[in-house]
């Protein structure tokens, strides 16, 4: 039995792997759309049941996730270029922020959605440090303008919850979710 991840993430796939979890990719086909008035949460958990609902077929387990930066209730998704990136990097300076995911788990004994929120703590970034990230390229693609897996690990000060979320799949809820619903997939070979 393999997890259908419903995703194009390279990060994503990575947690997968090195929590020995047996899946393939399915990229979705759902299409974003972010409706005013929703909460992080709730616009999240939906992102992710859509991606999920987009590849799932009967008899497979599918996994669908997203994931998104809060700062004092605005939403930092993907940059949409070099400047924006400056601008959220300069924003999320010396502040901490919410990385909230959203996660979709359908085909087990019953469909669950849930969310998890890890607290992230920049230091205070000159304008030289936004300018070297920047140049790294690393920001592209990437909610809040950075990845703490890579550069971005020298922007953070401390985070509080689980560093797999900020990587971009919450490890901890998706293994507490496996453990209940689809133990199978984690017995280790």
């Amino acid at each position: 039995m393999k997890l259908v991840l419903a995703s194009t993430s390279p990060q994503r796939s990575a947690i997968l792997d090195q929590l020995r979890i047996p899946f393939e990719v399915v990229p979705p086909s759902y299409v974003e759309d972010d409706p005013p008035g929703l909460e992080p949460a709730e616009l999240v958990r939906a992102h992710a049941e859509g991606k999920a609902r987009s590849v799932h077929a009967d008899g497979r387990v599918t996994l669908g996730v997203d994931t998104t930066v809060v700062l004092d209730g605005r939403i930092y998704g993907k940059p949409e270029d070099r400047e924006d990136a400056a601008r959220m990097l300069h924003e999320l300076s010396g502040r901490t922020h919410a990385v909230v995911s959203g996660v979709c788990l359908l085909g087990t004994d019953q469909d669950v959605v849930g969310h998890a929120i890890t607290d992230v703590t920049f230091r205070l970034l000159s304008h030289d440090t936004v300018a070297a990230y920047l140049e790294s390229g690393e920001w592209e693609g990437r909610a809040g303008a950075y990845a703490i897996q890579g550069l971005g690990g020298r922007l953070i000060e401390r985070i509080e919850g689980d560093y797999l979320n900020v990587v971009g799949l919450p490890g901890a809820l998706l293994m507490a979710l496996l453990q209940q619903h689809v133990p199978e997939l984690l017995v280790t070979r």
